[in-house]
């Protein structure tokens, strides 16, 4: 029987984007990722044997040359890093799932960082998909489609002809198959040409490939995390890991990751040098649109115009949302939505809420400071304080 994940190319493009720099830049790095489930009362222990036998198959795929001819296409991939995928393999020695107690799993990846990346969103996907396979078979697929048409409705809207977002869903999404109805309802219903239409991509890569979409994605919260244990000063780190991302990329794939250490520390990191270098930045954690006014500002106090930058938004979005944060910020500065969980998984049950983050580089303790205090995951609590230190953040109240 076919596994859940039947490409290497189902995850999201940040993924390779990200190994191509370790690869690069930090190729003997080792890391350390931990599961954590945020849903109260979800039980995953009675699944987990179905859910080591899906990463088993998991580990059996490698790249067709279909696939790596996709990849080589894209233009910021190198020819190198496409050799090295045309040799890569997930193996199942780096991860192991531990049943635990209270009916939750403990899920671990541990090894080479340029051999463990590629767990993270591929395993989430599987852990959601046989949960509701599981706790919701034969689900009526009605409320979701009409779900969805309501917010196709939403977005068609007198005056949101310019509102555009991508599919971020993939790692939390209900099943393979319904994330392939939706973008194909998102494209024929909203339209992806890059002119007119109002969904601008996903960041699932099979999806961008099959289905003629732009895939979406530059860096995520582990790059910034990982940069902790392997940049020169821990002060530094969020300096050091825009500088590396500058000098792989070139000026391409341009949008920073905000919410590492919190949006004051950001900023105060994010000088004029950065705001004229990268296209703009993600937000992630914390209120919108604060965070959207003080972008604002920072753009204008460091002499950029801010119509020349764009922000993204990708935070626990839902429809409404996206059109109150546009109708708040457009015309004042370019504005990108990246939707996930609600377009792929709203079909009446309740989400999981599932990470698979870094918790350790290098034999050292890695953290995120959110602005979402809920968000912050790390083990070790001495570190995380000393962290706060550092960046000169204030623990949350």
């Amino acid at each position: 029987m076919p596994g859940i994940i039947q490409s290497l190319l189902d995850t999201d493009l940040y993924k390779f984007t990200m190994m191509q720099a370790v690869l690069h830049q930090f190729p003997g790095a080792q890391v350390e990722y931990k599961f954590k489930c945020r849903s109260a009362n979800a039980q995953l222990t009675p699944y987990i044997d179905e859910i080591r036998a899906e990463i088993n198959q998991l580990c059996e795929l490698s790249f067709s040359e279909d696939e790596l001819d996709y990849m080589r296409s894209l233009r910021f991939i190198k020819s190198d890093f496409v050799d090295f995928l045309g040799l890569f393999k997930l193996n199942s020695k780096y991860i192991t799932l531990t049943p635990q107690d209270n009916g939750e799993i403990d899920i671990r990846v541990r090894g080479p960082w340029l051999h463990t990346i590629m767990f993270e969103i591929p395993v989430l996907a599987i852990v959601s998909e046989v949960y509701f396979r599981n706790t919701q078979p034969g689900l009526d697929l009605s409320e979701g489609r009409n779900r969805l048409n309501a917010k196709i409705e939403m977005m068609h809207a007198p005056g949101l002809q310019e509102l555009k977002i991508a599919d971020y869903g993939t790692r939390r999404r209900f099943s393979r198959d319904w994330q392939r109805e939706v973008l194909k309802t998102l494209k024929d219903r909203l339209g992806s040409d890059t002119t007119h239409g109002q969904l601008t991509g996903t960041s699932n890569v099979l999806f961008a490939k099959e289905l003629g979409l732009r895939p979406m994605g530059t860096m995520a919260h582990e790059y910034l995390q990982a940069c902790q244990a392997l940049g020169p000063r821990l002060r530094d780190t969020q300096v050091f890991a825009f500088e590396k991302w500058a000098q792989e990329y070139r000026g391409d794939l341009g949008i920073a990751l905000s919410d590492v250490y919190g949006m004051t520390a950001f900023l105060r990191d994010f000088d004029m040098y950065f705001c004229k270098l990268f296209d703009g930045a993600r937000h992630d954690s914390g209120d919108p649109f604060e965070w959207g006014e003080r972008m604002i500002e920072h753009y204008q106090a460091n002499r950029c115009d801010p119509r020349t930058k764009v922000i993204i938004f990708s935070d626990g979005l839902t429809i409404p949302r996206c059109i109150e944060l546009f109708q708040r910020f457009y015309g004042r500065i370019q504005v990108a939505f990246g939707v996930g969980t609600n377009l792929t998984n709203d079909l009446g049950p309740e989400p999981l809420q599932i990470v698979l983050k870094m918790v350790q580089c290098n034999g050292q303790p890695v953290a995120k400071i959110s602005d979402t205090p809920g968000k912050t995951m790390v083990e070790d609590a001495g570190y995380l304080n000393y962290l706060r230190q550092v960046f000169e953040i204030d623990a949350p109240r």
